[in-house]
């Protein structure tokens, strides 16, 4: 019943900045917990950050940490990822996950709906 819509990926220099955009749709955001995750071609799906029902929680990869920044705005259906200082192992495809919660934890599993993915690439 929720659709999950990615935008923003792109070509990006190393060191540039992208947002992306996880847009929702068909149910009320604020039930389910975010998860960005990410693939590239030949590497496993690895989560990036995940936001919590309320926003109260977050978490980042260690990959990612002090780079990257999750945010969420319910009444806009969206949650977004800053992502600073690209370097050129950041890209992938980048997915958001939503995963319906009653508390204010965020996971990377036991996700309930996924986005069809935004192509981040980071080159000169």
């Amino acid at each position: 019943q929720l659709q999950l819509v990615e935008s923003g990926g792109g070509l990006v220099q190393p060191g540039g900045s992208l947002r992306l955009s996880c847009a929702a749709s068909g149910w009320t955001l604020d039930e389910y917990a975010i998860a960005w995750f990410r693939q590239a071609p030949g590497k496993e799906r690895e989560g990036v950050s995940c936001i919590s029902t309320s926003g109260g929680t977050t978490n980042y990869a260690d990959f990612v940490k002090g780079r990257f920044t999750i945010t969420r705005d319910n009444a806009k259906n969206t949650v977004y990822l800053q992502m600073n200082s690209l370097k050129p192992e950041d890209t992938d495809v980048y997915y958001c996950a939503a995963s319906r919660r009653f508390d204010d934890n965020c996971y990377y599993f036991d996700m309930d709906y996924w986005g069809k993915g935004t192509l981040v690439t980071v080159s000169a």
